[in-house]
């Protein structure tokens, strides 16, 4: 191994690399990744026809499924909560249409297309599995999840590719 190779080893060793996981995706695409989950509970979280008002215990169950994504074993997952918690932001950019079915069925479709591109098949299927636990949890508060709320998640399912 040459000296300069040595070098080049020995100063990089201190430094932290970007997961490999994240490399592949565009910064689009990356956000797209990233926000969706967080769109996905602000939708199951609002009410709409036929679907109840949620209240907070809806808001923290959504947001302890969004957390419980660390424990998954998958790269994906764990870098996208990982960036998830990392934002200082506090907002997106689409605050107003966080709520809007067209568009977030749209956005799950868009991210279904990119995981099919980039994604591990393993790593795609746990991520989908995720965003749609997500919107499950937050309909479980409660009385459980009412026929609206059965639609709207059969609909997210599908949108994701799990139907």
């Amino acid at each position: 191994m040459s000296e300069r190779s040595e070098r080049i080893i020995r100063l990089s060793a201190g430094r932290r690399a970007a997961p490999l996981t994240t490399a592949v995706y565009s910064a689009t695409e990356w956000d797209l990744l990233t926000e969706l989950p967080g769109r996905v509970l602000v939708a199951a979280a609002s009410p709409g026809p036929g679907r109840p008002p949620r209240g907070v215990a809806a808001g923290l169950a959504g947001l302890d499924a969004v957390a419980a994504g660390r424990g998954f074993d998958s790269d994906l997952v764990r870098a996208v909560v990982s960036a998830i918690y990392a934002r200082h932001d506090g907002g997106t950019e689409r605050d107003d249409q966080l709520t809007d079915l067209v568009d977030l069925l749209a956005a799950c479709r868009a991210a279904v297309r990119v995981l099919r591109r980039r994604a591990d098949p393993a790593d795609s299927a746990a991520y989908r599995q995720w965003v749609e636990s997500v919107a499950a949890r937050v309909c479980q508060v409660g009385d459980g999840p009412s026929p609206a709320d059965r639609r709207f998640l059969d609909r997210l399912g599908g949108a994701l590719d799990l139907r």
